[in-house]
């Protein structure tokens, strides 16, 4: 799609919310630098290359279970007696196993040269300070023995690049011995909100003035995805002011979140200040909440105008922020993935997509969506109550117990 012209947005039709996303990422390139963090501080990163492991993991046989190590061909029927002829815990080595004899062995500990299986001690009986030990069970060769490289093996690689680290990763890349990843270096964003009737919280009201909550919920958003912050603050319903700051944000930033300024009004210049700047590549989506979203860029920094009702501020921000920070970030899985679940709600048919806010309750098995009552654009309780968002096509009457797409919140 080229380019929006200022004197043709207002004819052009809405897009899909299909269409905006697939835009948008088209339009979204993966940073290149990136820098190498001790993994400790690696938490929430995306890894730059791909992690390749130096060692086999276990690196030796051992043992599965605490219990006793023997030699399955002594144990070929049940109830066979062995001498109990050495103990060996976990971080310590045994000594050659001889026929007729067992070993006490401990979860994780090496298999002795000459043992072949291990036995659980559960399936073992012996009495209080005796050197012997009566097998109640037929042993195969391998039984609960965990063998060199099961796990991973030296050589391949662990990890591919694009995987956000989270804290099993760590533990995943601690467990070949490595202290240091290569990850990709953190998204600079720089953010702004506009409206002369805002105020900040714990500033008085004036007739007319509302508390400044997008602020504080793209703050939280944007901290949540690991962004490096550059936060402007409330700018006034100026283009002298609107067209200063983006100006100076282009410079700083790689991408430019914003809520406000970007529909239709005579007071809202982001749109105008963007086309004026750079290149407006996208604006009205066919969607509710949400409807006016502008994309586009300045320079290297991309920008992305969310609306100003605080609701469609969140609704948006996890649609079309959240992809575009993440593929900006290098993750190579970008879009959140529905569930599916059923309508525990009727719904009328609407010409845009809807995205209702909602939670998961289990009814004999199966996920049924319950919605928030008031789904108005301005009641940001019903973000706070929800856990996800259930979307509702274009078009399509909705009636209880039809299954529909579900995007979590957590996901």
């Amino acid at each position: 799609m080229s380019p929006a012209k200022p004197e043709d947005c207002y004819s052009e039709p809405l897009l899909s919310v299909e269409a905006a996303i697939a835009q948008l990422l088209a339009q979204t390139p993966v940073l290149t630098a990136s820098e190498k963090l001790n993994l400790l501080q690696a938490r929430d990163r995306v890894l730059a290359q791909a992690v390749v492991s130096s060692l086999n993991v276990p690196g030796y046989d051992n043992s599965a279970m605490d219990g006793y190590a023997v030699r399955s061909a002594d144990c070929a029927r049940s109830g066979a007696v062995l001498t109990v002829a050495q103990r060996i815990p976990a971080g310590t080595s045994g000594v050659e196993l001889k026929a007729g004899t067992a070993a006490r062995i401990f979860t994780g500990a090496p298999i002795p040269p000459g043992a072949d299986a291990v036995v659980m001690q559960e399936r073992c009986t012996r009495s209080e300070d005796s050197d012997q030990v009566r097998i109640e069970a037929v042993v195969k060769a391998g039984d609960n023995i965990r063998r060199t490289g099961e796990d991973i093996q030296q050589g391949s690689i662990i990890l591919n690049a694009g995987r956000r680290l989270r804290s099993q990763e760590l533990g995943l890349i601690a467990s070949v011995g490595i202290a240091e990843v290569e990850v990709v270096r953190r998204l600079k964003v720089a953010c702004f909100f506009t409206g002369d009737e805002l105020v900040s919280p714990g500033e008085p009201l004036a007739d007319g003035q509302i508390y400044n909550s997008n602020r504080y919920t793209l703050n939280g958003f944007l901290q949540a995805q690991d962004c490096e912050i550059t936060d402007y603050g409330i700018i006034a319903d100026s283009m002298e002011a609107t067209l200063a700051v983006i100006e100076q944000a282009a410079t700083e930033a790689d991408l430019i979140l914003t809520s406000g300024g970007v529909s239709v009004g005579e007071e809202d210049y982001v749109r105008r200040a963007l086309q004026q700047l750079g290149t407006l590549v996208l604006w009205r989506i066919a969607m509710k909440p949400g409807k006016p979203v502008a994309f586009g860029r300045i320079g290297k920094a991309l920008f992305l105008g969310l609306p100003g009702n605080p609701v469609s501020v969140f609704v948006t921000a996890q649609i079309f922020a959240r992809p575009v920070i993440r593929q900006l970030q290098g993750e190579s899985e970008c879009l959140a993935k529905p569930i599916s679940v059923k309508a525990g709600f009727a719904w009328r048919a609407a010409q845009r997509s809807e995205f209702l806010r909602a939670r998961i309750e289990q009814r004999d098995g199966e996920s049924w969506a319950v919605i928030y009552p008031k789904q108005g654009s301005g009641v940001l309780s019903s973000a706070s109550w929800a856990e996800g968002l259930v979307v509702i096509p274009v078009g399509r009457e909705i009636k209880e117990g039809d299954v529909l797409d579900y995007l979590a919140f957590a996901e």
